[in-house]
């Protein structure tokens, strides 16, 4: 089982996560992160670290955010891992919490 980023990431991109992951699994995207599914150990460290909730193990994704399991391990493999803290997005607190966000989704 592996963590898996849904869609309040999408605009916001809170990099708070990436710090504390010891296996560097974090997939850094134009306004989304993802986690890679075959890297992530499981360890729970960065779930608490999201401030906008968008992590949650994949044995419990929010009802309809099931598709983002496939996609964060889609998007593992086309985008470069992140390491180190960024800023979030300039309008990262206006977006967060907003629903309908995926159509948004810059691949």
């Amino acid at each position: 089982m592996a963590f898996v980023i849904t869609e309040n990431c999408i605009k916001c991109k809170f990099t708070d996560c990436v710090d504390v992951c010891p296996v560097d699994c974090f997939h850094e995207g134009p306004n989304f992160l993802v986690i890679d599914p075959d890297e992530c150990i499981d360890c729970t460290l960065c779930e608490p670290e999201c401030p906008a909730n968008a992590i949650h193990a994949e044995d419990e994704l929010p009802e309809g955010q099931e598709h983002f399991a496939a996609l964060n391990a889609e998007l593992a493999k086309q985008w470069p891992i992140i390491t180190e803290v960024k800023d979030a997005l300039p309008d990262a607190d206006e977006w967060n919490g907003k629903s309908g966000k995926f159509a948004l989704l810059e691949k």
